[in-house]
């Protein structure tokens, strides 16, 4: 499937299902399973329908906007922070849900502490190698189980699934967090993402159904 045939495909669901009338609850369910998800065993591949190839040699992590330290990471530099596991259920706006996803990787936290943002920084803004890019609020990237990943299940992430690094915030869908992640920004003010000009929710909590803005 071709890049704009993806991306078509993914819109047109989004539409009928605004055609239908859906509307955001204003109160989060308390399940474990989101209101509207169905459980996989699977691990299904969405994304624009490229696949970029990055060599770990030329990976880079630009980290900059409203911060006192804007920095650039190599892929040696990354990996020679310090590392963490978290096990975190990953929904998908497309109404598949995996529970029990094991990650391995950067927590977000360091990266903050590296960048050291401003105080007027409330959101944030990534941007990824093969175009995509998706905005999140500040608040909901400093969880302890928010993650750079460069691993699943022990193994180096694969470039299907967004390798060689992707963002994981497990407490929103996963189109919140960028595959083959290119740059972080700090923002005052919202920029919408990717998705998100495209009739996607600015935050996408699963348990409050935010799929749609």
């Amino acid at each position: 499937m071709s890049k704009e045939r993806a991306i078509a495909a993914k819109q047109k669901w989004a539409e009928k299902q605004l055609a239908q009338g859906f509307t955001a609850r204003t109160v989060a369910a308390s399940e474990r399973l989101p209101p509207g998800q169905k459980l996989t065993t699977g691990f299904p591949v969405l994304d624009l329908g490229v696949q970029p190839e990055i060599p770990l040699a030329e990976w880079t992590l630009r980290i900059d906007g409203l911060v006192e330290n804007a920095l650039t990471l190599s892929w040696t530099q990354l990996n020679a922070l310090p590392q963490v596991r978290d096990v975190s259920d990953f929904h998908c706006v497309t109404t598949w849900s995996k529970y029990d996803c094991e990650w391995s990787g950067v927590a977000f936290t360091t990266l903050f502490e590296l960048a050291q943002p401003k105080p007027e920084a409330r959101f944030v803004y990534f941007t990824s190698y093969d175009g995509y890019s998706t905005n999140v609020p500040l608040a909901n990237c400093l969880d302890d189980d928010v993650l750079l990943a460069t691993q699943f299940s022990g193994q180096p992430l694969a470039r299907e699934h967004g390798g060689p690094a992707r963002f994981i915030i497990p407490k929103l869908y996963a189109w919140k967090g960028a595959k083959f992640v290119k740059t972080i920004s700090f923002l005052a003010e919202d920029r919408p993402g990717f998705w998100e000009v495209r009739g996607y929710h600015g935050i996408g909590d699963p348990w409050k159904e935010e799929r749609y803005g």
